[in-house]
């Protein structure tokens, strides 16, 4: 049986040809550019907060930097040898207080996120409103028809006798 060679043709399962067409639909796509966008844009805000916004804060505030405000809840422990010893100075940075094990509450970086959301928040505040002006713009264009005084049906601008009740207007 040399010349008679089997093929097999295989099909797509119906699965995958429907998880094609789900995924090439213009609003998915349009989702996923959307939330690479609004990543890109968190990064952006994070880094106008974080190098521009807080430095300024900070030293209005007396040289305070907030990525370092910290609250020690409980005192870590340092290794000498083999006696652990209790550290019960103050840490200067929040890098020697986890170096150290302490437990802290990170109180400087909650109020940069708070921040963050807050720009984001405005700066998404002014695009909707600006769209929304756009919209309302667009939808106030200028009427075509008038209603009739006789019989309320709509008809032209330019009409002088409706064609409806047939009154001189």
């Amino acid at each position: 049986m040399e010349g008679s060679e089997s093929k097999h043709q295989f099909k797509k399962p119906k699965m995958m040809t429907e998880f094609k067409e789900f995924i090439m639909k213009g609003n998915i796509l349009a989702m996923a550019v959307g939330i690479i966008i609004g990543v890109a844009f968190g990064a952006v805000v994070k880094s106008a907060v974080d190098d521009v916004l807080m430095p300024p804060i900070g030293l209005a505030l007396g040289g305070a930097d907030f990525k370092d405000s910290f609250v020690v809840l409980k005192e870590g422990t340092l290794e000498k040898g083999t006696v652990n010893e209790t550290k019960t100075s103050d840490f200067d940075t929040l890098d020697e207080a986890n170096a150290a094990g302490a437990i802290t509450l990170r109180y400087g970086l909650f109020i940069n996120t708070i921040i963050n959301f807050l720009i984001i928040a405005l700066v998404l505040f002014f695009i909707i409103r600006a769209a929304a002006k756009f919209e309302r713009k667009k939808e106030e264009a200028a009427p075509t028809t008038k209603a009739c005084p006789f019989c309320d049906t709509q008809i032209s601008l330019n009409a002088t006798k409706c064609p409806n009740c047939t009154s001189k207007l």
